[in-house]
């Protein structure tokens, strides 16, 4: 049985089939007021046209000093909802389902005049990996300030939810704050921050939870491993997990690395380098787990789902390539889809 066409349901999210579309940065707000424009409409609702299951709109601050850069998408005041709602309504036009990850970058906002992190710990990054060329020394976060962020994951949830957004995914991958705080290798804190790894993003999850609907799931993207040297590998996310778990994650979004520049060990260069990472996680906690990471030949995104390793798959520069690349692909796995009617005429 082909799978990638079939429909997936998770508490009161349905969704037509196992596509989703990655979330990317688009670096394309104009006014830096963490409003989507047009460009955001164009690009979202084009590929819930395309025939994707679940969109997950790219990385979203929580506050303006945790942006990556000034021209990234923010869900910090109840004067952004209604850009937000317009891309709801008529993503929804088209059969698709459409998250939000809503995030902080601690340590990584580039353009933030003071950058802020579990402990004073630099990134080391390459300069093509940044926008502006450089990233500047954070300083570490008092108790105070850690307890104000998790009460703005919350209010940007209640945003999400009066945006009419079927799901909410957190982004605690990447070397961003919730990956900086479960990270040894990165908060090195004395207090309950730093003895509990699980702490910070535990309380981001309650928080979240909080202000959303009962059968609204919870998506957490994580890093199964880390690539720097001295990095924590699978045991160390799977433990970590497994409290974000029972403080009532949902999904797990399995992605790896991005905390810094590579040691010796490499993030793989080869289809479906993440997808045991992805098994692992569901084998571990029973739960629905989207597989993510050079999954955009059709075949390898069937062979990940038929073979029971995730039940959802994502994908990214794919779907940058192709707007269509749900339709495409399901096409080409099961000869069989169901293209808007003004476009039957092409691709059926």
């Amino acid at each position: 049985m082909k799978t990638i066409g079939t429909p997936f349901e998770m508490k009161g999210l349905t969704l037509k089939n196992r596509t989703v579309m990655a979330p990317m940065c688009q670096y394309s707000v104009v006014k830096e007021d963490g409003i989507p424009n047009d460009w955001h409409y164009v690009h979202y609702v084009s590929r819930a046209v395309g025939g994707t299951g679940l969109i997950i709109m790219e990385m979203t601050s929580v506050t303006p000093e945790g942006r990556i850069t000034n021209q990234d998408l923010g869900l910090w005041n109840d004067n952004q909802i209604p850009a937000y709602q317009r891309i709801v309504t008529d993503v929804h036009k088209y059969g698709a389902k459409i998250g939000i990850q809503i995030a902080h970058a601690g340590r990584k906002a580039e353009d933030a005049l003071q950058p802020v992190g579990p402990s004073n710990l630099g990134v080391e990054a390459l300069p093509e990996e940044t926008k502006n060329g450089s990233l500047k020394q954070p300083r570490s976060l008092t108790i105070k300030e850690i307890q104000e962020i998790i009460k703005q994951f919350k209010e940007a949830a209640r945003r999400a939810v009066t945006a009419g957004f079927d799901t909410i995914e957190l982004h605690g991958a990447h070397g961003y704050l919730l990956h900086q705080f479960m990270s040894p290798s990165i908060n090195n804190r004395t207090d309950e921050y730093g003895q509990d790894l699980s702490k910070f993003g535990v309380e981001v999850i309650r928080s979240v939870k909080s202000v959303m609907p009962e059968d609204m799931p919870l998506i957490l993207r994580i890093s199964a491993i880390e690539y720097i040297d001295g990095g924590y590998g699978l045991d160390h996310s799977l433990q970590i997990a497994e409290q974000f778990k029972k403080a009532g994650v949902d999904i797990f979004h399995v992605s790896s690395g991005g905390e810094g520049i590579p040691g010796s060990l490499k993030p793989g260069n080869y289809p479906g380098y993440q997808v045991p990472m992805a098994r692992a996680f569901k084998e571990k906690f029973g739960l629905p787990v989207i597989a993510v990471g050079m999954l955009s030949t059709p075949q390898v995104a069937e062979a990940a789902l038929s073979n029971g390793d995730a039940d959802l798959v994502a994908v990214a520069r794919g779907m940058l390539n192709d707007p269509y690349w749900s339709l495409h692909a399901i096409k080409e796995i099961t000869r069989k889809v169901t293209p808007p009617f003004q476009y039957a005429r092409s691709i059926q």
